[in-house]
């Protein structure tokens, strides 16, 4: 694995380098000390207490439990002496409102139809399944268009030679040579690229009607329903979580999961297969895009119920103290959602109404109650508000604390913000995103086999997103010397778990903005009713907000602001 090295400074520790101590610690800058002081396991608890409590029911999306949430964030954001912000709306305050579509895809109802020479094949879920915020019927003829991706920077173009338009495209998930160290695609990392709703809003452009995707037919990793049916933590539910969508949202066509047999049979007419095209396009990266001869689809897909309602980004801002400077923002964001309730099946018990334990068969709910997932990254930004307010010196430019709503479901909440702005992207410096920083990474049945886990995580904090600002990086591991955390890079070189676009730094990635995850890891909590606040390690949370805290105050002070690199490439590669 690759190691960022700066003037002899070791950036991030990974593969052989596990054993390296963490840097010594250097006293905390005076102008910074108060803020830092104020950052403590007390308040912590408190807080988390409260966030990840019964009473609010897991939080979910647009149920009241959640808007509670929203409540008390902003009650701490104003509290804390944060500055309103101005909506879409022009009225001040702590809330940044949008709409959303909540459905339930009925998948008896939705097919996948194949028309071809005279004769149809229809598929149901699990072998297609697709599912929209609104009814679809769409017929169109199909094209192959490799990956899905235009990338003029790398010089590669999958919709090279064909035409979209009036289409319904098919490709393949993820993006080429992904076990090639030397890819200019990041290497073994995962790139802006290889996520579903990017190769949307590229086949959206190219004046595609809908996307077709099936995983890659050499890949050597799990598909991305097989990785999310090892989680697990759905099988207690009554009945499934609702999918949400942004009611007015960049994206307006929809798509569909194909599994490898259905794909075969799409490739019929081809001359070739799956395999094939895969190894042809990783050979070189040369487009091998076509019509598929004489093959119609037609998507028909069906909601069994379908609701508007609004939720809320919450978001203050402390100003900077430089007249100059105050234009330009840094983020410090979480999000306050979570998988909320269910009630409890047969022969399970749960707690009632009181929040008392109840037995099996009586009437009672499981709650989903993200301590770690994301009850810390809440509190997180909440603890370093009042931190920054309680501090006599204020930073020279502005920083804006968000806490975004219904990332859970999409990361909805980011995809709106970084659409609608609080604050103008260009003179965003950096964006410090934490989604679950209170736990020890441990191993479990969604990474088992996936990726290799440290012995010891006790004191391990992972940055997602380095190998695009070295410099933000470099800033970290400077500011780490004053607490002394180990900081690990090994999400950025792996591509199975998809870690890269899984949290709300993502959206702001894909606008050049300098944004890490900051993420102690998974455990075999994540997801489950047992992610609850006993199994938080508050020593640790407090070192990384610390760190954070350090941290944001370079990036809102430093002469120099951190470069984003908008195609990281491994050392050897070519484009």
């Amino acid at each position: 694995m690759r190691i960022g090295l700066s003037c002899g400074l070791m950036l991030v520790v990974s593969g052989a380098m596990l054993a390296q101590k963490p840097p010594a610690k250097v006293p905390v800058p005076a102008k910074e000390q108060m803020g830092f002081a104020a950052i403590q396991q007390t308040n912590l608890r408190t807080d988390l207490a409260y966030i990840a409590s019964d009473e609010l029911e897991g939080r979910m999306s647009l149920q009241p439990g959640d808007e509670k949430a929203s409540q008390w964030i902003a009650r701490q954001f104003a509290q804390a002496g944060l500055k309103p912000i101005t909506n879409a709306g022009g009225l001040a305050g702590y809330m940044q409102p949008f709409e959303l579509i909540e459905y339930r895809a009925d998948r008896t109802e939705g097919s996948v139809t194949l028309a071809r020479a005279g004769k149809k094949t229809v598929w149901h879920a699990p072998q297609a399944f697709g599912a929209y915020k609104h009814a679809v019927d769409i017929t169109a003829p199909v094209v192959f268009a490799g990956y899905g991706i235009t990338a003029p920077e790398l010089g590669y173009d999958d919709y090279k030679g064909i035409d979209a338009k009036g289409k319904i495209v098919f490709v393949f998930d993820h993006e080429p040579q992904e076990d090639d160290p030397k890819s200019i695609f990041n290497g073994t990392g995962n790139t802006r690229y290889a996520t579903t709703r990017v190769k949307l809003m590229n086949a959206q452009a190219h004046g595609a009607v809908a996307l077709v995707v099936v995983a890659e037919p050499n890949r050597k990793h799990l598909t991305n329903a097989e990785r999310a049916a090892r989680i697990g933590g759905a099988t207690q539910r009554v009945t499934p979580i609702p999918l949400q969508a942004i009611a007015d949202d960049e994206v307006n066509i929809p798509s569909a999961l194909v599994v490898d047999a259905v794909a075969a049979e799409l490739f019929a007419t081809s001359g070739t297969t799956g395999s094939a095209l895969q190894s042809a396009i990783d050979k070189d990266l040369s487009a091998h895009s076509m019509a598929l001869p004489d093959t119609t689809l037609t998507l028909h897909f069906r909601n069994s119920i379908e609701r508007r309602g609004f939720v809320s980004n919450v978001a203050g801002l402390l100003l900077g103290s430089d007249p100059t400077l105050t234009t330009e923002t840094v983020i410090i964001s979480g999000h306050h959602d979570h998988d909320g309730w269910s009630p409890c099946p047969p022969n399970v018990g749960g707690v009632d109404e009181n929040g008392k334990a109840t037995e099996p068969g009586t009437d009672c709910k499981l709650i989903w109650h993200g301590a770690d997932d994301n009850g810390s990254g809440t509190v997180g930004v909440v603890e370093l508000a009042k931190a920054f307010a309680a501090n006599p010196v204020k930073p020279k430019r502005s920083i804006l604390f968000v806490v975004f709503a219904s990332e859970e479901r999409g990361l909805l909440g980011s995809y709106w913000m970084a659409a609608h702005p609080l604050r103008p992207l260009k003179t965003t410096r950096a964006m410090i995103n934490f989604d679950m920083i209170g736990r020890d990474e441990k191993a479990s049945p969604q990474t088992d086999g996936l990726i290799e886990i440290p012995k010891d995580t006790t004191n391990r904090l992972n940055l997602i997103g380095a190998l695009y600002s070295p410099d933000y990086n470099k800033t970290v591991a400077e500011a780490n010397k004053s607490v002394g955390l180990v900081l690990d890079d090994r999400f950025d070189h792996e591509s199975a778990l998809n870690v890269f676009f899984r949290s709300d730094q993502f959206p702001f990635v894909l606008h050049d903005v300098p944004a890490f995850w900051w993420f102690t890891g998974f455990h075999p909590d994540y997801h489950h009713i047992t992610d609850t606040v006993e199994k938080i390690d508050y020593v640790k949370m407090q070192k990384i907000l610390q760190l954070a805290y350090l941290s944001a105050w370079q990036f809102a002070d430093e002469a120099k602001t951190p470069v984003f690199i908008a195609n990281p490439m491994p050392a050897g590669a070519k484009r």
